[in-house]
């Protein structure tokens, strides 16, 4: 094995965890596929939702095999953020190939291990995640904090590979004054990611949801209260995610968290799912251990350790095997810089529900320094209900009005909708578990035409017609 002369540090690492004392004879158990892991100093879980560093003392991606372990990319300073191919042959990963680099987007096949560059922006680029359409989904830090992105253009043909070229094409789907990091792919096609709640404002972690061109972003559940991050979709359907100190689950049938019986310890989060039900998840005794990788079985308190190093955190592991592709989602925003959103009754909210009807609702947006700035206003109906015309791809929120112009209600956070879309909302911030009423909602009784906030809007040109 050949080591180059910028790991040395990475070396001594690896040789030691080569040694017969340092793995597991679980490691080599014919049930459990390759893994890959990141190998660091220091890991801070939380670093990336505040804008900061989860190894600032730098970070390796080794390959745990037959009980062995080797670097997967020793050229480079340092690596991190596994993410394997849905065939199992090949991996994204963020890369550095100097300590004075920026965070970069790789790729690399498994056999082989030549990598090569998609990605290399201004800034750190971090947490990779392959997409069905031949795309790839990041998180690219800016002024705001990172934000996340697509890089690509959707191929003709279904789950085609990533094109050389992928980095020159960059969607934005996040537009928040805070930053946001992609946790998994559903199998539904949607980018589960973290940030703070109240989205753009808050301080505490949360999980959301977005689709791929970056519409209908929103809470993945509404019981807000304790900070969660680290999710990842199971087999069933169910995202598991880490509190910290202890796992929990959203499930389908409800509206709310269901906790998750493990064994004590801190969670990195990034649970794996492996083939016979266990999880393959990171945990440290306490914050003044490294984390380590460890086998639990859910609702159970045995716990196996796999692999631990006195001086490393053992992060972010990844199995190299097969796996289901997520649904392909298909775009259906128009060309257009604004967005229509229809709210059927404004008065629902998890917060409890409004006696009265508001008279009115005022859109609040960022100006480009960071500043809240007004829209303008638009009147609501008897029956809680509006239908607006609000600027796309920027930060905006809702303040609900009496007719004496007193504020209601606003919302605490912010969020989006992406040029060109189309959304309905039930209510302010109502949770999965409100259904609109079965009714035409007075707004649209009244007028189909909706109410301009937008300041300026433009509709792209429409493609030329050919002649005969």
């Amino acid at each position: 094995m050949r080591l180059s002369v910028g790991t040395v540090a990475i070396a001594a690492l690896v040789s030691a965890l080569s040694g017969k004392c340092a793995l597991s004879a679980d490691l080599s158990h014919a049930a459990l596929p390759d893994v890959i892991v990141t190998a660091s100093p220091s890991y801070q879980p939380l670093a990336a939702v505040r804008g900061g560093e989860r190894f600032p003392r730098g970070a390796q991606l080794l390959l745990v095999h037959n009980g062995s372990a080797e670097p997967l990319a020793p050229q480079f300073w340092a690596t991190a953020d596994a993410n394997v191919s849905f065939d199992g042959q090949r991996m994204l990963f963020a890369g550095k190939q100097n300590q004075t680099d920026h965070w970069q987007i790789w790729e690399m096949t498994l056999q082989g291990r030549t990598p090569r560059l998609l990605f290399a922006g201004s800034d750190d680029a971090i947490r990779p995640m392959y997409l069905s359409s031949g795309q790839f989904v990041f998180a690219q830090r800016a002024a705001t904090g990172f934000q996340i992105a697509v890089a690509g253009v959707q191929a003709s043909e279904p789950f085609a590979p990533i094109d050389a070229n992928a980095g020159a094409k960059v969607l934005p789907l996040t537009y928040l004054p805070t930053s946001a990091i992609p946790d998994d792919v559903l199998a539904d096609g949607r980018i589960l990611f973290e940030s703070y709640f109240p989205l753009g404002s808050g301080s505490m972690p949360e999980e959301f949801l977005v689709y791929a061109d970056g519409s209908g972003v929103e809470s993945y559940r509404c019981d807000h209260g304790r900070a969660r991050w680290g999710g990842h979709q199971l087999a069933s359907g169910d995202v598991i995610f880490t509190h910290g100190s202890s796992l929990a689950k959203f499930t389908s049938p409800l509206a709310h968290e269901a906790p998750v019986a493990a064994p004590r310890g801190e969670y990195a989060g990034a649970i794996e799912e492996m083939s016979g039900g266990q999880w393959l998840v990171s945990t440290r005794a306490s914050a003044n251990a490294h984390y380590a990788l460890r086998l639990i079985t859910p609702g159970a308190a045995t716990v196996r350790t796999l692999l631990s190093r006195s001086d490393r955190d053992l992060v972010e592991p990844v199995p190299v095997a097969p796996r289901t592709r997520p649904h392909r989602h298909p775009s259906g925003l128009h060309p257009w810089n604004y967005a229509n959103m229809l709210v059927l009754d404004s008065r629902l909210s998890r917060d409890g529900d409004l006696k009265a009807a508001p008279a009115s609702v005022r859109l609040e947006t960022l100006d480009p320094q960071g500043h809240v700035a007004t829209n303008g206003t638009a009147p609501v109906d008897a029956d809680g209900s509006f239908f607006v015309q609000v600027p796309g791809d920027k930060p905006i929120r809702f303040v609900l009005l009496d007719r004496t112009g007193k504020v209601m209600r606003q919302e605490r956070g912010w969020f989006w909708i992406r040029g060109g879309e189309q959304r309905i909302c039930v209510g302010c911030h109502t949770g999965p578990e409100r259904a609109s009423e079965n009714r035409v909602p007075a707004v649209l009784m009244r007028t189909t035409t909706p109410f301009d906030l937008t300041g300026v809007k433009t509709v792209a040109p429409a493609p030329a017609s050919k002649g005969n």
